[in-house]
């Protein structure tokens, strides 16, 4: 029975404890969070179920945490992303800067337990991932080019620009590396100088483009079209496309003279009535490729594969080509 009394006393000294506790908050609660000092009413802070509203309640199921020399309440969270959080407390609107990632007032919903916003940041966040991976359009292009210095280098690296029209932009110097162009409207374009290493121009339309001494190593232009483009330099630069993949790409008619091909994947590409003199294809996958009327003189076609390949009307004899030296 005196146990009983003592623990029944014990648990009656904790309630007044907890009373105590709450009887002591005040209407208006500072908070620092972060290091940065919030001011907010109790309602506020007790209005919807979750962290915050059991740290300030008046049943008392959780205390409220240490405070700074000011008497403010410590919470070791990101007043950034904390401060939409009240807000939308206070008024039941979700408001932030633009400068402010919405996936970290997400995260901070999903910490306080702000079950009501969850949802509203979730749609927000897709959106905003929505619109960062959306593609550059030729007005972003045009105006990137006219605000950029003549001495400067205008770099589009690793931007999505799939299915943009750049059709007859002056494009020289520019660096594409690792850029997205697949189903891009180069045609007309003057891609002088340009980085193109490792981009991704599958199936993009490159016909009539002026590709002089182009950095193309190991892109992919599967299935593209470059139809009577330009590659040779008056002064012996070389475009070098070594490693490329040109699978499947209609070259027709190409001036291709110097273009370093080595080791490139050109199987079932048309290249009829193409300028290859002087190019380097050792190693180069030819198998299936239509080289009907093509010259080849002074080629480096050493380890080609020619199986199946087309050669036709060819200009210079196959064996007046490097291949055998």
């Amino acid at each position: 029975m005196s146990q009983d009394i003592e623990e029944v006393s014990n648990d009656s000294v904790q309630m007044r404890e907890v009373e105590v506790v709450v009887k002591r908050l005040p209407k208006w609660i500072k908070l620092n969070v972060g290091g940065k000092i919030f001011m907010t009413s109790l309602s506020t802070l007790t209005k919807e179920p979750g962290m915050l509203a059991r740290m300030f309640s008046t049943d008392g199921t959780m205390d409220p945490s240490d405070t700074d020399d000011q008497g403010a309440y410590l919470i070791d969270r990101s007043p950034q992303y904390f401060e939409p959080i009240v807000n939308y407390l206070r008024s039941g609107q979700l408001i932030y800067d633009t400068n402010v990632n919405p996936q970290g007032i997400l995260e901070e919903a999903r910490f306080f337990g702000v079950e009501s916003l969850i949802p509203q940041l979730e749609d927000t966040v897709r959106r905003h991932h929505t619109a960062t991976d959306a593609p550059l359009t030729r007005r972003d292009v045009v105006t990137a080019i006219i605000q950029t210095c003549n001495l400067s280098e205008l770099r589009f690296q690793g931007i999505n620009l799939s299915g943009a029209d750049l059709r007859r932009l002056d494009l020289r110097k520019v660096n594409f590396k690792y850029a997205c162009l697949s189903r891009c409207n180069l045609s007309y374009a003057n891609l002088t100088n340009c980085c193109l290493e490792r981009c991704d121009l599958s199936h993009a339309d490159i016909s009539y483009a002026q590709m002089i001494s182009l950095k193309a190593l190991c892109a992919n232009m599967e299935g593209a079209n470059l139809q009577e483009c330009n590659f040779e330099d008056p002064t012996g630069s070389r475009s070098n496309l070594e490693g490329v993949n040109l699978k499947g790409a209609c070259l027709e008619g190409s001036n291709m003279a110097g273009v370093n091909l080595r080791v490139a994947n050109l199987k079932n590409a048309n290249m009829k009535n193409c300028n290859l003199r002087a190019a380097i294809l050792a190693g180069a996958d030819l198998e299936k490729c239509n080289l009907s009327g093509s010259d080849l003189q002074e080629a480096n076609l050493r380890g080609a594969n020619f199986k199946d390949a087309q050669l036709e009307l060819m200009l210079t004899p196959l064996h007046m080509s490097q291949a055998i030296r």
